[in-house]
């Protein structure tokens, strides 16, 4: 069993500012539930999820009233708040950690995540989909896609880590967030001779895992998912659209 992190600290004040005026992106309604609660459910309906802790606006009326979560306050950068949240969980040897954009997450997705890890001593997994599998399930997305040897993909918005190692690549970690949006950004905190060989589509997803590995200081695992529920995530209107429609139909 692992416990659960969910962040839920960004302000609603970008493009989904048009489509509704709560004052964070995790409180926006999608049919009869907010964003954040979405994530919660396909959390609290998997066996193998223990505690869950939401970090995010615990001072706002109305934000995440569950009573079986653990609210505490958003404050800084990211990394700063998963440090905190990690904190709220003490003795948890493995954490799986969510954003709280993604509601079309599913249980099943979770655990198929958490089969994908499996056993191996890795200190950080990350999710990738297949860029075919996306558009399978929902062609009117646009995500960001990096190409590797093995194909186009986009990243996951849920995370299997260490709650020691949290601490150890602070720092990097910050940076490659900062980065995520943009694939050659994330390849020039790795290096030259890494974006060169990048942009000639010569990367591995496994050489990717281990330069990662290098750049954070910690053991990393990509992770295949064919779930791509896992990497909607939704940071502008037509994704909100998008969502609202599936959800609608479910």
């Amino acid at each position: 069993m692992v416990d659960a992190l969910v962040l839920a600290g960004s302000r609603n004040d970008g493009p989904l500012r048009q489509c509704s005026s709560v004052p964070y992106e995790a409180m926006i309604t999608i049919g009869r539930k907010t964003m954040v609660e979405y994530v919660i459910d396909a959390l609290r309906n998997s066996k193998r999820v223990g505690r869950i802790v939401v970090v995010g606006p615990s001072d706002v009326p109305g934000f995440c009233s569950r009573e079986d979560v653990i609210v505490i306050k958003a404050r800084g950068e990211l990394m700063e708040n998963v440090s905190r949240g990690v904190e709220c969980l003490p003795g948890a040897k493995r954490v799986l950690l969510a954003t709280c954009d993604i509601p079309l997450l599913t249980t099943r997705a979770i655990e198929d995540f958490l089969d994908r890890c499996g056993n191996k001593s890795a200190q950080f997994y990350y999710p990738v989909i297949p860029r075919e599998v996306v558009e399978k399930s929902f062609f009117e997305t646009r995500r960001t896609y990096v190409a590797f040897k093995e194909g186009d993909f986009t990243g996951g918005n849920i995370f299997l880590i260490d709650p020691g190692a949290v601490n150890r690549c602070m720092e990097k970690g910050q940076q490659l967030v900062d980065a995520r949006k943009n694939p050659f950004r994330i390849s020039k905190l790795m290096g030259i001779p890494f974006l060169l060989r990048f942009i000639l589509r010569m990367v591995s997803l496994k050489e990717a895992e281990e330069k990662a590995s290098d750049v954070l200081g910690i053991e990393g695992a990509v992770v295949v998912t064919s779930f791509p529920e896992v990497g909607v995530d939704v940071d502008k209107p037509c994704d909100l659209e998008l969502v609202s429609k599936v959800l609608d139909s479910a």
